[in-house]
């Protein structure tokens, strides 16, 4: 047996183990840190606001993750309806605020990633995973079977559930978590989670101790942690603690992404905080204290002008 054929036979067995546990999870939800508690299996609806079938805002081939990610072929991204936080500048809300997608089964979706990866895609890339964890686990055995062979990536807003995390070790190949704060003061004001800060370390340290650095082969990622962090105005994540912990308690060699793209999207031009774009100057200063944290494996985004 040639190793990617034992790798996929091991995702097999793993999740004819785990899935149906973590479906089970649906019927009083626990699946993320929210612990809402709601029988999603009869229509009952959390803080997501998703039952539990499975909604797809958009499935295509996407270009603009980073290099390592998208690659030449494009990452295979499927945009998951719903969303576990609130997040009051979410560039995404109509997917993850208002919902907007098409219900699909565990075949149907096993479907589109076998279509994706028929397209060339150098990865399957589950964007806000979180809520829906055990009916992907469902799907990906599907898919398994029927020759799905590509790297998983878990895109996640990096507010996840260790517990949860543990059924998908040795099934996930890349984990690309944020990490959007380093003030639980902040997290409830502008996300809605009072223990966002505790709760993201946590499920960081797990992503890591399951798939290590970052891992490439001809410049595409194959496994390993890729972390994203969004520089918000006045510091609003509170980046520099976010790139100590990083370089401290995960590892020097980490990669991060760091990120310029903030505009104030959705509710965020209510906020005085939120409501204008972040200057030039806010970003080096991000960039520097990345530098000095000791982190060394970044992708910076180039800074652009607002006109």
């Amino acid at each position: 047996m040639n190793t990617e054929l034992f790798a996929i036979e091991s995702k097999i067995t793993l999740l004819e183990k785990n899935a149906a546990i973590a479906l089970e999870m649906l019927e009083s939800c626990v699946a993320c840190p929210r612990l809402c508690g709601v029988d999603r299996t009869r229509n009952g609806l959390g803080i997501c606001g998703m039952p539990a079938q499975i909604k797809v805002a958009a499935a295509n081939l996407h270009y603009g993750e980073e290099p390592p990610i998208s690659g030449s072929r494009g990452s295979g991204t499927i945009f998951l309806s719903g969303c576990n936080l609130s997040c009051v500048f979410c560039q995404n809300y109509p997917i993850s605020q208002y919902r907007a997608g098409e219900f699909v089964t565990f075949d149907e979706l096993a479907d589109i990633m076998l279509a994706l990866q028929n397209r060339g895609a150098h990865n399957i890339n589950f964007v806000t995973p979180t809520h829906y964890t055990p009916q992907l686990m469902a799907s990906l055995l599907i898919a398994y079977k029927k020759g799905l062979k590509i790297p998983l990536v878990y895109n996640s807003s990096g507010y996840d559930k260790v517990e949860t995390l543990r059924l998908l070790e040795g099934v996930i190949d890349i984990y690309m978590p944020d990490m959007r704060y380093d003030s639980n003061e902040n997290a409830a004001r502008f996300s809605g989670v009072p223990d966002y800060v505790e709760t993201n370390r946590a499920a960081v340290r797990e992503m890591h101790k399951q798939v290590g650095v970052l891992q490439m082969e001809n410049d595409i990622a194959v496994r390993g942690l890729l972390i994203r962090h969004l520089v918000l105005p006045d510091n609003v994540a509170g980046s520099k603690g976010i790139f100590n912990f990083v370089a401290d308690q995960i590892s020097a060699d980490t990669y991060m992404a760091v990120m310029s793209q903030y505009f104030p999207a959705y509710r965020a031009c209510d906020i005085p905080l939120l409501k204008r774009r972040l200057t030039k100057l806010e970003y080096e200063t991000a960039l520097d204290w990345f530098n000095e944290s000791g982190l060394h494996n970044g992708f910076i985004q180039p800074y652009e002008d607002e006109g």
